[in-house]
């Protein structure tokens, strides 16, 4: 999967999470950019995360993210390792 792959996958993830299917990311885009994107928020994130990708994360990896650009990393690290 490309990283423009990746990011269009994690976006539509984003999107059914918060059920807004305007909201745009990049690799800049930080919790503070998405109204909603809380703690609660976060997880729900992650599990759909998870889900789409086949993916499992332990909370030390995703407890330091500062923004969308360092998860995406993060899953691609993931689908590569597997």
């Amino acid at each position: 999967m490309t990283e423009a792959e990746l990011y269009d996958a994690f976006t539509e993830v984003i999107r059914d999470v918060f059920d807004d299917d305007t909201i745009v990311v990049g690799p800049e885009t930080t919790a503070e950019d998405v109204e909603g994107w809380d703690s609660q928020a976060h997880v729900m994130l992650i599990v759909a995360t998870e889900q789409r990708f086949g993916v499992r994360f332990r909370a030390s990896e995703f407890e330091s993210l500062r923004n969308v650009g360092e998860f995406v990393a993060l899953i691609a690290t993931k689908l590569t390792s597997r």
